[in-house]
């Protein structure tokens, strides 16, 4: 787990610099390229006020990071999950969000900063701060109307909010609730980790064995040692692999083969979030109709090897569309067709979701599609 001050530590910097100094040799960072800040100044004519206001609030960097901290990292203890489950039918990934701050405290350089958003020029929240406090490069968004008013009404943390990418995080409480609720697994099976949040939903709901597969290593390490320290009554295996390669592996199926009465998973949305680490399925297969093939249907495959007759199986898909994306795809109709060719759809919930990275004509509302086998 990360503290407060390990975090604000992050962004310590020994030289202290004055406002002439700030201007002189601040830049501006828009995409790729680099200008001197002086320079940007006169060519888009913005207020020094406003610059100056800018540079006020990075010399008081520690209470916007303290404020950041204490809303999305502190973990509170005990950990577990007291509250009543959400109702089928009235799951929100945005109740009792306290919860997702364990997991992105457990992954926050991943959650941060190395996932990037598969949108064009869209710098992580965490590469913007370290610009922007640790080496006086601004993102030229932060110079943009709707940032200056939110800075001049105090709130430049809305500007971090809007404008720059975090990787998504299912919210462990609506496992938690799904589970109760709706799926009443036992023994489940998940085809990627979620980072931790499938597990720690699910051990909170009673489950007595998990199987987790994930391509990124670390993520892989940091659920098997989350999973020893908090439930070690729960029997747990992490296997760190490509799920589609599992569907072939001999080993793997004899040993798993039929045994889990649920399987749950938010799978990659193709290329909207970009991983990093592992072999990762958008880098294997590049083209949509390639990774439905060779990544989404063999998972589904396993899936199928794995879940016991009458067993279910559960994942959260949105569309896929967006202005800043030249691409469009239908990803609830494509996936679910493949799916359908193994499993026999039980019924399709809205989740509720205030933070999906999507906007276009497509529906992309986030979907709770659950099949039988």
């Amino acid at each position: 787990m990360i503290s407060l001050e390990q975090f604000i530590a992050i962004f310590h910097t020994k030289k202290s610099i004055t406002y002439s100094h700030f201007l002189k040799h601040g830049k501006v960072r828009v995409g790729k390229n680099l200008f001197l800040l002086r320079e940007y100044i006169m060519r888009k004519k913005i207020d020094l006020d406003d610059i100056k206001l800018l540079f006020e609030n990075i010399q008081k960097r520690n209470e916007y990071l303290e404020r950041f901290y204490n809303t999305s990292l502190r973990v509170i203890e005990p950990i577990h999950i007291n509250s009543p489950a959400m109702l089928s039918g009235e799951m929100n990934n945005n109740k009792y969000v306290l919860y997702k701050n364990i997991i992105r405290n457990l992954f926050f350089w991943d959650i941060l900063k190395h996932t990037k958003s598969g949108i064009e020029n869209n710098p992580t929240y965490l590469n913007v701060l370290e610009d922007l406090y640790v080496h006086s490069i601004i993102d030229y968004k932060l110079l943009t109307p709707s940032a200056i008013h939110y800075m001049k009404a105090g709130r430049i943390g809305s500007s971090f909010s809007s404008f720059y990418f975090r990787a998504s995080i299912l919210n462990p409480y609506l496992v938690y609730s799904l589970n109760k609720s709706v799926l009443k697994g036992t023994r489940v099976f998940t085809p990627t980790l979620g980072w931790a949040s499938y597990y720690y939903g699910f051990a909170e709901s009673g489950i007595t064995q998990y199987l987790g597969v994930d391509v990124i290593p670390g993520v892989c390490d940091g659920v098997a040692d989350f999973a020893k320290i908090h439930y070690p009554d729960i029997k747990t295996n992490i296997v760190c692999s490509p799920s589609e390669k599992l569907v072939n592996d001999k080993s793997f199926l004899k040993k798993y083969r039929g045994k889990f009465d649920l399987v749950f998973f938010s799978p990659p949305y193709f290329k909207l979030e970009l991983y990093s680490g592992g072999e990762q399925s958008t880098e294997n297969y590049p083209t949509y109709k390639y990774w439905l093939e060779k990544y989404w249907e063999k998972t589904i495959k396993l899936c199928d090897l794995l879940l016991e007759d009458g067993g279910t199986l559960c994942y959260i898909l949105s569309g896929y569309g967006s202005k800043s994306i030249k691409e469009e795809y239908d990803l609830i109709g494509d996936m679910n067709a493949i799916t359908s060719r193994y499993f026999s759809l039980k019924e399709i919930q809205p989740m509720f979701n205030k933070n999906v990275h999507v906007t276009s004509h497509r529906e992309t509302a986030e979907k709770i599609i659950i099949y039988k086998k």
